[in-house]
């Protein structure tokens, strides 16, 4: 099916199962050790890789000597790119070549695969390898190098530029301006699960057990960088212990792992250490982000402007979209937004965790709030002041939007009206207390995704697609949304994910995945559903699926009957049509925020938390509920923790472990709340859902920086905001 107009979704009502605060129905095997990931498949005759990475952050290899490795207990291999095959290239988004030549574009680039009889021998092995280099001249940090900018590439859905009306003599007559600068830091995704594969040949066939979030566009990398037939390769990943966009493209592992057991002959498996991963897989860049907002007296934006720096690899065109959400959260009718990438030889930069808005909340609504105090407004009625009727620069309806109510729910909720606007105010002990707010956007895509379902003649319906799940809860609604439409109970679903040979699916990532795997069994199980009508003499439209039979009026026939001694089954489809462009389409909220700042000390304490969202159709009360504090937590690590180090000299992130690279944890979090308000959108998919995955982190961050300038008065522009940054402000104890 195209989604090109409003759908029907009744047949999701049925039962009511659809949007229930259901158990993860694969929550018993994680628990146990049931369900396997990447690392724990298991194989006979396997051998261990270990990876060895460049030392220097740009140069080219003038010497390596493997002969003490090769030599070393368990070693049978050691690949460099003397001897490493000859692949394709591309960016990161469509292959993933490795030793492939002497050249050194960043620190950590993989110069030498270590293969052993165990991880331990190959890793003592690894460092034995002795490499000599030339070194050369590198541009590694973002605000050092920003003369070097340039436009990026532009892309089909996203142009880096926009522009509406005059910006420029706008700002200028503007009765009020602001023009403020925001800084976010280098970040890494820190996923529980490190990337890890198992690879195995069958002939000509490769299988690889690999943490990969997006399986159908992997099984096209691989093929790409190993150079062999696409339907030659089969990706499997049931289960993935985090993502956060780490896992969306190929790493360097099941590269390595492919090549390594095509030669050898044996299955292969590859885990990078935490410290690998790093530099060996993608990040999320710095960003540095220019904020024009001008109004008249009573705070409505007359113009609004937003440039962003961020930086790349020369190679690639993927940049951070700081500034998309600008384009359409707040009206305006002089509105410029520009995106300039950087080449910097550092790792490469992706997708990280609701990519473009996530960072690019945290500098608007921050910039929002420093204009709410100009105007001596409300940051709440000054946003409401400049709510758009349309998209302000597509011109274009909302399939639907609610961010009002959500701010309003939210202030009732967390007792807004208490908040004094002076900042430095409220004092518990020797804490400043303050409130802050913002508001949360997140885009909501569609995919193509296909799934089938087949019921057999025991009752038993069985969902498969190489859709993944990555924690947040994939197994569970696409079995709710089966029970609900045949009318069967949840114990009765299976559901099988992860596995290249099921049907195509979007993968999880971006916010589509729910919306656009569980419209694909929509669409099957509706086909499933005419098919048991038309066994039964029934009409599909006006039959009721219940108590796993199917009736009308007074008649019922179990499902089992109809297809007594065999099976039935049927395959959905869904892709992006044209209400992709005739609506505007987001999910919306609105972040809450009290802290504490400590005024001697300068530290930070969160003190409580609220987020109240709309996206559509819920489709399970509790996993929605979930994923929406653990955005919100990682709001908290973006405010107030998160950042990579990066040593300008050489290009190397020195804080590379979880001891160091900081991120919350139990004692930072206080006590978080999350609530989605009702709402059906059904220009969005037949499912009258909308993503959900990445929303709450968006505006996070931002609402607790305004409430941590609330609570002392001073105002961090650089994240994430650390004791350091706040002491020399901070008011004198009397």
């Amino acid at each position: 099916m195209e989604m090109n107009s409003p759908v029907c979704s009744n047949a999701l009502d049925a039962q009511g199962l659809v949007g229930k605060p259901l158990d993860r129905v694969d929550g018993r095997m994680k628990v146990t050790g049931g369900a396997r990931y990447a690392y724990e498949m298991q194989q006979d005759n396997v051998l261990y890789g270990f990876v060895v990475e460049a030392s220097i952050g740009k140069g080219t290899i003038r010497s390596i000597d493997t002969r003490a490795a090769e030599k070393a207990p368990g070693v049978v291999l050691v690949v460099t790119h003397h001897n490493a095959p000859a692949q394709g290239t591309g960016n990161h988004r469509e292959a993933h070549p490795v030793l492939t030549g002497p050249q050194v574009t960043r620190y950590g680039q993989p110069v030498a695969f270590v293969i052993a009889e165990s991880f331990e021998e190959a890793r003592a092995a690894a460092y034995l390898v002795d490499i000599k280099y030339d070194r050369a001249v590198g541009k590694y940090a973002l605000r050092a190098n920003l003369g070097a900018a340039r436009v990026p590439r532009p892309s089909d859905s996203q142009p880096a530029d926009s522009a509406v009306g005059d910006f420029a003599g706008a700002f200028a007559s503007a009765p009020v301006q602001l023009d403020v600068t925001y800084a976010t830091p280098l970040q890494s995704h820190a996923m529980m699960e490190p990337h890890a594969t198992l690879a195995m040949w069958d002939g000509d066939k490769l299988i690889l057990h690999t943490a990969n979030q997006m399986l159908n566009q992997g099984q096209q990398v691989i093929a790409t960088t190993l150079k062999i037939p696409v339907e030659n390769i089969r990706l499997i990943s049931p289960f993935i212990g985090g993502g956060f966009g780490g896992k969306l493209w190929v790493n360097a592992d099941a590269v390595l792992a492919a090549i390594a057991a095509r030669e050898l002959k044996r299955p292969v498996k590859v885990a990078l250490t935490r410290q690998q991963i790093f530099h060996v897989t993608t990040h999320r860049s710095d960003t540095i982000q220019r904020l024009r907002l001008g109004t008249d007296r009573d705070g409505r934006i007359q113009a609004i402007g937003h440039d962003v720096f961020s930086g790349n690899l020369p190679s690639e065109q993927t940049y951070e979209g700081a500034a998309l959400q600008t384009r359409t959260l707040y009206a305006g009718p002089n509105r410029l937004t520009r995106h300039r990438l950087v080449p910097l030889d550092i790792p490469v930069a992706s997708s990280m965790r609701a990519p473009g808005e996530s960072v690019g909340l945290m500098a608007l609504e921050c910039a929002m709030d420093e204009l709410a105090e100009k105007l001596n407004l409300d940051p709440i009625e000054l946003r409401i002041r400049n709510e758009p009727g349309e998209d302000p620069e597509k011109h274009i309806p909302f399939s639907s939007r609610h961010l009002i109510a959500c701010m309003q729910e939210g202030a009732r909720r967390f007792g807004w009206d208490k908040r004094n606007p002076k900042p430095g105010q409220i004092r518990d002990g020797r804490w400043l207390v303050g409130m802050g707010m913002a508001a949360a956007t997140r885009g909501n895509p569609l995919r193509l995704s296909k799934a089938n379902v087949r019921l057999d003649s025991d009752g038993l319906a069985t969902v498969r697609m190489a859709m993944t799940d990555i924690g947040t809860g994939t197994y569970t609604i696409l079995a709710q949304i089966t029970a609900d439409m045949l009318g069967l109970p949840m114990e009765r679903i299976r559901v099988e994910l992860g596995d290249t040979n099921f049907p195509e699916a979007a993968g999880s990532g971006g916010s589509y995945g729910s919306g656009s795997s569980g419209s694909a069994l929509f669409e099957a199980c509706q086909v499933l559903r005419e098919k048991l009508a038309q066994l039964a003499s029934m009409d599909a439209r006006t039959a009721h699926f219940a108590n796993g039979s199917i009736e009308f009026e007074e008649q019922s026939i179990p499902l089992t009957k109809l297809i007594a001694g065999g099976g039935i089954e049927a395959d959905g489809e869904i892709r992006p049509g044209r209400t992709a462009q005739d609506f505007s389409q987001q999910s919306y909220g609105a972040h809450f925020a009290e802290v504490g700042v400590d005024e001697d000390t300068g530290e930070v304490r969160v003190r409580r938390m609220l987020g109240v969202f709309t996206a559509g159709r819920v489709l399970n009360a509790k996993t929605a509920r979930s994923q929406a504090i653990g955005g919100m937590v990682f709001g908290v690590g973006a405010a107030l923790h998160e950042g990579m180090t990066l040593d300008p000299r050489f290009g190397y992130f020195v804080n590379r472990d979880l001891a160091e690279y900081l991120v919350p944890v139990h004692a930072d979090i206080p006590a978080i709340d999350a609530m989605f308000l009702s709402e059906l959108d059904d220009k969005s998919n037949p499912l009258k859902s909308k993503g959900i995955g990445e929303l709450g982190i968006c505006g996070a961050g931002a609402s607790i920086g305004n409430a941590v300038y609330n609570a002392c008065g001073v105002r961090i522009r650089n994240y994430p905001i650390t004791l350091d940054k706040l002491l020399s402000g901070l008011p004198m104890r009397a």
